[in-house]
């Protein structure tokens, strides 16, 4: 899996940092958004392998992004996972009818995020 781009839209320092740390670790590439506009832009130019999506952010929410995100067709095979506090019963079918292809609560299990990130890009290199 190394040398896969993932994108990390997240506008919290703490989690920003824990994300890259854990997939620079894995050999994952990192970029970094803390909002959507600079999502969208990452994501149109970059064309990474995976995006994930805090769903609070600043001016625009991930949903949104995610939604704007499935209009580019060079980003239809992209796994977007949606990275959440806000974990109910029914969010995770609420996430997928949004165009997100999963989701991981916060605080995060580290275990569960290294595996459901890995599992999605053998997914999309298959």
């Amino acid at each position: 899996m190394a040398g896969k781009k993932v994108l990390i839209v997240e506008d919290n320092e703490q989690n920003m940092e824990l994300f890259r740390d854990l997939l620079l670790s894995k050999g994952y590439a990192v970029m970094e958004a803390v909002d959507g506009e600079a999502a969208l832009d990452k994501a149109h130019n970059e064309t990474p392998d995976l995006i994930l999506m805090d769903i609070q952010l600043p001016r625009m929410d991930g949903v949104e992004v995610t939604r704007r995100m499935r209009n580019y067709p060079a980003l239809n095979a992209t796994a977007i996972i949606a990275v959440t506090a806000h974990a109910m019963k029914g969010d995770r079918e609420g996430f997928l009818k949004a165009g997100f292809n999963d989701y991981i609560a916060k605080p995060i299990n580290i275990k569960t995020f290294l595996q459901t990130i890995e599992n999605h890009l053998q997914t999309s290199a298959s």
